[in-house]
């Protein structure tokens, strides 16, 4: 049986623009109500005006009317495959700190809880 999501982040993947890296990654994201955002990296000559996937697709499902997140899955060609960058996984956590995240790569998958990728996480509670 196929994983909507994974194949929604493969789908997607291709459609990264990635000329400078040629890293190319896709996420799907899955909302509370079980609608599917997904979105790609997008580099620029300006490197650090880059996007990365997460954040395009975290970016796609609030305007979609989403604020919370169950489930987020990645896929790049790189094997091992990555985790979310820190800056990423700041973003997933404010719709998500119950998150799921799944790498995948060629060959494996990787899982890891959001409270595993951001322990001790700054959140809205610190704001209070």
């Amino acid at each position: 049986m196929t994983d909507p999501l994974v194949e929604a982040a493969r789908a997607v993947q291709q459609r990264a623009y990635a000329p400078y890296s040629g890293y190319r990654v896709g996420a799907a994201l899955e909302t509370d109500d079980g609608s599917i955002y997904v979105g790609c990296n997008v580099e620029n000559a300006s490197y650090g005006l880059t996007i990365c996937a997460e954040r395009a697709a975290v970016t796609a499902a609030v305007a979609g009317g989403a604020r919370r997140l169950r489930r987020a899955v990645l896929v790049t060609d790189s094997d091992p495959p990555a985790a979310p960058c820190g800056a990423c996984r700041q973003v997933l956590n404010e719709f998500g700190p119950d998150l799921t995240v799944e790498a995948v790569g060629p060959a494996r998958s990787v899982r890891w809880t959001m409270r595993e990728l951001l322990p001790n996480a700054f959140g809205p509670e610190q704001l209070a």
